[in-house]
């Protein structure tokens, strides 16, 4: 029986694969070919984890981890990093950014560990000789972050040094102020307007669903799934009925549509 495939086999595919004599489609990759297919590995893995499919996990986060070490391999040709970097770096990282853990510090629940994850990192970068003091507290989010998922990054740094609601109720009190802008936005035929105030509202709205550790994008993802869901109802009941589409009518599709959200609840996330 051949023995397990450890990090450093990975490590040797990948050269050999980059090596003269190697693949040919393998050779001709660069950072930038290679950054639409990182994205979508991640998603990949996202899918997985949304369908609770632990093999399908298994081997996403497989092709996940290869696009690391293909990209750990351009670097180290370029004479930046090599795979090995990698592992010592975010090793490295973890040990100091947990001091309760591997440290004598101790901390009292989750939220103060956050804290002193923020603390560290500015010691981190202040060491590095980067200006801590004019860093913002909202540096670290990844530009390319999908806006949802950003919305409550912000939202989660900011509050972490206060500047968060006093309660929920505020909260909904300014969700219904950005409706009533909206309303009126809408009322004026103000493209760029209602533009604006769609965004405010979204932006209230991932805020809400932060401080109720609601993954605002999951919970999008998961309407969708409804809609889908009670869509393609529609679409069966039009197809044996022998009626178009196109000809049914909104009437009858919005029946259907109750049909479905009262006869088929078991397809709702």
């Amino acid at each position: 029986m051949a023995s397990a495939r450890t990090f450093e086999d990975l490590v040797a595919i990948m050269n050999r694969l980059r090596e003269p004599g190697g693949c040919p489609w393998d050779r001709e990759q660069t950072y930038a070919t290679l950054r639409g297919y990182m994205i979508e590995e991640c998603y990949e893995v996202v899918d997985a984890l949304d369908r609770a499919d632990l093999p399908a996990l298994c081997e996403e986060l497989g092709d996940l981890l290869f696009q690391i070490v293909f990209l750990a391999r351009l670097a180290r040709e370029d004479g930046a990093f090599a795979a090995a970097d990698v592992v010592e770096g975010i090793a490295a990282k973890m040990v100091r950014r947990h001091p309760h853990v591997f440290g004598e510090a101790r901390v009292a629940d989750a939220a103060e560990v956050l804290v002193r994850w923020e603390e560290i990192k500015k010691v981190e970068k202040a060491l590095a000789g980067k200006a801590a003091a004019a860093a913002s507290v909202l540096a670290g989010i990844p530009p390319a972050l999908p806006a949802l998922v950003k919305a409550q990054r912000l939202g989660t740094k900011a509050a972490r040094v206060g500047f968060d609601w006093r309660d929920d109720e505020d909260v909904l009190a300014k969700l219904d102020e950005e409706t009533a802008e909206l309303r009126r936005a809408v009322a004026s035929r103000d493209g760029a307007s209602v533009r604006e105030e769609i965004g405010d509202a979204l932006f209230t709205i991932a805020m809400l669903a932060r401080r109720f550790d609601v993954d605002a994008d999951e919970a999008l993802a998961a309407a969708n799934a409804k809609f889908r869901a009670r869509f393609v109802h529609v679409e069966e009941e039009l197809r044996r009925r022998d009626i178009p589409i196109e000809d049914a009518g909104l009437a009858l599709m919005d029946r259907l549509w109750n049909e479905a959200k009262a006869s088929r609840p078991e397809q709702e996330p």
